[in-house]
């Protein structure tokens, strides 16, 4: 990578909580024949895989720390790359944490959030600095070096199922993202996936009705359904056959 951004280096920031970590353990085919068109930006160092954080690689499960799993974020390069012409890379940079509610994104109630929640979270955060978005902030700012910003996409919501004030919520944190980064709103594009469906016993789907009304608050976001997407028996994962269609869509 230079210094110049190229803007054939199409760059999406990610974030979430346990759908956009990965639930599902990664299988022989999530690994092989990987694009080297489609990279990614780890926001936590993985010596394990001999990934430093901050420094592109080929983006390969897992993509958010060495203990998570496959993300619909594995897919959606894998879909990406294989529709844009061969002259454009795909880059990601995804932070996010399980069992968190959607304040833990926003700076001004990051801390207050974080005292309110169990020990196995604040651990979690912990590899974040105790601020997930500022780490998601640093870490998009060293990809602008290597390439353009397209969009952000999210996979949250479970904490905050019938939260109705929920696409306000995140209205903040797209919008001081596009701020803080000096993006243009209108070419910034929001992508959100739905929760395991009620058909596939998801037992937060009832919050699919609230991330529907996302475009409403944020004109410049889409809405990807979750239907057909195989969960898992928990009610609220899918299974690493659901993320990879989900990650498709």
């Amino acid at each position: 990578m230079t210094n110049r951004p190229d803007p054939d280096f199409h760059v999406y920031l990610c974030f979430g909580q346990s759908n956009m970590e990965g639930a599902a353990a990664y299988e022989a085919q999530d690994t092989i024949g990987g694009d080297s068109r489609f990279l990614m930006m780890p926001a936590v160092d993985m010596p394990e895989k001999s990934r430093t954080k901050g420094r592109w690689c080929q983006a390969l499960p897992p993509l958010v720390r060495s203990t998570t799993g496959l993300t619909p974020i594995d897919y959606f390069g894998r879909e990406m790359v294989k529709a844009l012409p061969e002259k454009v890379r795909v880059g990601v940079v995804n932070v996010a944490v399980g069992g968190c509610r959607i304040e833990l994104f926003d700076t001004d109630s990051c801390a207050s959030h974080i005292m309110s929640q169990p020990d196995w979270l604040k651990n979690t955060v912990k590899a974040y600095d105790d601020n997930p978005y500022k780490r998601l902030l640093t870490m998009a700012r060293e990809a602008q070096r290597a390439g353009v910003i397209k969009g952000v996409l999210i996979h949250q919501g479970e904490s905050n199922t019938n939260d109705r004030e929920w696409p306000l919520k995140v209205r903040k944190i797209y919008e001081r993202l596009i701020s803080d980064l000096g993006l243009e709103k209108d070419k910034m594009i929001l992508v959100a996936g739905e929760m395991l469906s009620e058909e596939e016993g998801g037992i937060c789907s009832s919050m699919n009705a609230i991330v529907n009304t996302l475009p409403d608050v944020i004109p410049n976001s889409r809405v990807v359904s979750s239907k057909g997407c195989k969960g898992a028996p928990d009610g609220l994962h899918f299974t690493a056959e659901g993320y990879r269609e989900l990650g498709r869509r």
